[in-house]
């Protein structure tokens, strides 16, 4: 795991630590996944019409949550890229992986906790505390790891 910078508030570097371990092991198992041609099941999400989009919204998500943070913080926006379209995801997840967790770790360093217990509210209209939408960021690939993991196993 790449060193961070000192964080004001420990508990925002503990989160964006474990962020980052979880996409890399998310990726990690989504490869082993799409090598055992697991399928997804059949619904109307589009976010999860196969594989490939899994990845690109997990990836997209990642992206969002930081760059929502930032907005809400008044912070400058993090500068991460555009998530690789559907058709390219794959090749270019590596990179684009690479590309987001750098960008994730220098924003919220300098944030005092009293900044994290900040209520706004998302973009799917449900309220967070900053802490909160860090916490979710943290959760989500660690939620579809477990999903991949569960239907390798029923194979």
């Amino acid at each position: 795991m790449t060193e961070l910078p000192e964080y004001k508030y420990r508990g925002a570097r503990a989160l964006v630590q474990l962020h980052e371990q979880h996409l890399r092991e998310f990726l990690k198992t989504w490869r082993e996944a799409k090598a055992a041609g697991v399928q997804l099941a059949k619904v109307e999400d589009p976010d999860y019409r196969n594989l490939d989009h899994l990845l690109r919204h997990l990836l997209r998500a990642a992206r969002g949550y930081m760059t929502w943070m930032c907005e809400k913080l008044d912070l400058t926006e993090p500068g991460i890229e555009k998530t690789p379209e559907v058709d390219t995801i794959e090749f270019e997840a590596d990179r684009y992986l690479e590309h987001v967790l750098d960008k994730w770790r220098a924003p919220l360093a300098d944030i005092n906790i009293e900044d994290f217990e900040q209520l706004h509210t998302s973009r799917w209209g449900m309220d967070y505390l900053i802490e909160s939408m860090l916490e979710h960021a943290v959760v989500h690939p660690m939620r579809h790891t477990f999903q991949l993991r569960d239907l390798m196993a029923a194979k």
